[in-house]
């Protein structure tokens, strides 16, 4: 998973420092080459495609401060050609690096259904979103829309913060599934305290989403808690599903996505593996 780490700004002397004037064990590239790129951060990521920083402003920082001054993944993702050349920094070779990036993730993003994440359980939600929700220091909410093959269809986050039932609107959480007549939905939050063991505020926003969907036809297949390096399936663990959702499936009438999430899989899992 991604880890937090603050980079002194500094330089070498003689002109903007690279990352080669970090030091070995601070250098991303390195740190991707031996522990895989969803072990950076989004600002280490961002580093990597601009290589250089600027006198006083190591490449890190500068790379997280275009993110920060953005508003995020979200914003950045948004940020125009101009907008990027504007921050002190950035060249306009960096900026087209970093559009390029952008657009491949869009690409990768809407690719065609057959290249879609297919869902098989709750192993699958969980490894989908380990590496940078076990990150995160604030709860966020999002809602996985599935197709009639199990597949991903979109992520659409819908929280940030504290995420409590008074605050959890089921018309909300099932509004893009209706929108993109998608039969079936899942729920992946966070707890930044490392513990996935559901709440039970959890339990109550399960509750009233899994009978929210009922009345609009979308199945909720599943809550996945994440925790540090952990996950917890609460239809598994039989909280916020009634009693007949924890048993082998015999309802003709429980829809494909639902079967899946109920396949053979541990309560829990560490590192989405079990």
């Amino acid at each position: 998973m991604a880890d937090a780490r603050t980079y002194e700004t500094r330089t070498n002397g003689h002109g903007p420092l690279t990352i080669r004037d970090l030091p070995q064990e601070e250098r991303p590239r390195e740190r991707l080459r031996h522990s895989g790129a969803k072990h950076l951060s989004n600002g280490e990521l961002i580093a990597i495609l601009f290589r250089t920083g600027l006198e006083g402003e190591n490449v890190v920082a500068l790379a997280t401060r275009v993110l920060a001054r953005a508003g995020g993944l979200s914003g950045l993702a948004r940020i125009s050609y101009e907008s990027l050349c504007a921050e002190k920094g950035v060249s306009d070779a960096k900026a087209c690096q970093l559009l390029a990036a952008l657009e491949l993730g869009r690409r990768v993003a809407a690719l065609a259904p057959d290249d879609r994440a297919k869902v098989g359980g709750p192993a699958d939600i969980a490894r989908m979103f380990m590496g940078e929700m076990s990150a995160l220091d604030r709860e966020h909410l999002r809602v996985v829309l599935l197709n009639v093959k199990n597949e991903v269809v979109a992520v659409d986050e819908l929280y940030v913060g504290n995420v409590g039932s008074t605050q959890v609107r089921p018309a909300e959480v099932f509004a893009q599934a209706v929108r993109r007549s998608c039969p079936a939905v899942a729920i992946v939050h966070n707890h930044p305290s490392g513990d996935p063991s559901p709440s039970d505020e959890d339990v109550a926003i399960t509750e009233r989403i899994y009978q929210a969907g009922k009345l609009l036809d979308v199945e909720l297949v599943d809550h996945v808690v994440i925790g540090q390096g952990r996950f917890v399936s609460m239809r598994q663990q039989g909280r916020g599903f009634p009693v007949s959702q924890q048993q082998a499936p015999g309802d003709p009438k429980s829809s494909q996505a639902a079967l899946a999430i109920m396949a053979k899989s541990p309560l829990d899992g560490k590192d989405g593996k079990g």
